[in-house]
């Protein structure tokens, strides 16, 4: 009998040994994956079943037809939009918007949650990202109305103070040369609130204790932001940079449409890939174009995430994503 129970219990042994490592980690951690599940559904149908998609950018769409039916035509899609006279202009004005976006944001939400850090008294800080996070809840419609309340040829408060000043009202909806600046000081205006709360919950978890030994050492506060708070807060500032680095050929649709009215006297300055390829779908029905335009924009915006991160990983791979 002993002999029976120890062949027995080898066997149980070699036989738990020999299950794949995915699936000892399943049952050990069943429960946590379970969790997981609805979580994984969601980014499933959300994210991943919507890639079939990438298909129509390769047929001539026929509603009639329907998705499988459509006739392919292969890169007849991507040649209509990169010889388009606009291709140049909206890749343009994607990547440089995008770029200052990226720069001046975080630029400044790193020094606004160091202000609100520093900041003595709580309840004034508080209240001071409380006002800086608003408008991150307002659509871009009423960001819109707001924006035009500013510029409005007649009753607009700018113009209002330029003629009270001895000075010409300024028809803003047809200047492209000041559209560049409005659109960075709109968009920092609504984002920056939102990402200054994400620095400010990284400064708040860092040690104290690097603090008071600086302060025993007898360094300034201006001496312990530079040397304590600022490198510490470098992979938090490196990950929220190389995410929006992949989404260096996106934009805000409703920046560049609302806000700008859809005025075309300042398309040259305000047209992006996705305001092109709206007023592209909207006038020709094209939606092969349209999904041509997103799927350049998704595979460019993967090698520049790729290479940005490779370029960080060989700096610091510590600050790296993977």
């Amino acid at each position: 009998m002993a002999e029976i129970q120890k062949v027995t219990v080898g066997k149980a042994v070699t036989g738990r040994r020999t299950r794949p490592a995915f699936i000892r980690e399943l049952i050990k951690n069943k429960v946590l994956f379970l969790m997981m599940l609805p979580g994984l559904l969601v980014l499933l149908v959300n994210n991943y079943l919507p890639m079939l998609g990438i298909v129509i950018a390769f047929k001539d769409y026929n509603y009639a037809k329907g998705f499988w039916k459509s006739d392919w035509v292969g890169f007849e899609n991507f040649r209509y939009l990169f010889n388009s006279n606009a291709a140049f202009t909206i890749t343009r004005n994607t990547i440089l918007y995008n770029v200052a976006f990226i720069i001046i944001a975080a630029t400044v939400a790193v020094a606004l949650a160091i202000i609100f850090n520093e900041l003595l008294n709580r309840k004034l800080s508080k209240f001071y990202q409380g006002i800086m996070f608003l408008p991150y809840f307002l659509s871009w419609v009423v960001i819109s109305y707001l924006v035009f309340a500013l510029l409005s040829s007649d009753m607009g408060f700018i113009n209002g103070i330029l003629v009270k000043l001895g000075k010409e009202r300024i028809n803003w909806y047809v200047e492209p040369a000041f559209w560049p600046l409005i659109i960075v000081l709109v968009n920092t205006w609504k984002w920056t609130g939102y990402d200054s709360i994400i620095y400010l919950a990284a400064i708040i978890g860092f040690d104290k204790s690097y603090y008071e030994a600086a302060a025993v050492d007898g360094a300034t506060r201006f001496q312990q932001i530079k040397m304590i708070t600022f490198p510490m807060l470098m992979p938090v500032i490196t990950v929220l940079t190389l995410i929006k680095v992949g989404r260096i050929f996106f934009t805000d649709f409703g920046l560049f449409y609302n806000v700008t009215r859809n005025s075309g006297p300042i398309y040259d300055v305000t047209n992006v890939i996705e305001t092109y390829v709206f007023r592209a779908l909207r006038q020709t029905g094209d939606v092969g174009m349209a999904s041509a335009a997103g799927f350049y924009q998704a595979v460019i915006g993967l090698i520049v995430v790729l290479t940005a991160n490779y370029i960080v990983s060989k700096i610091d791979k510590e600050n790296s994503l993977f």
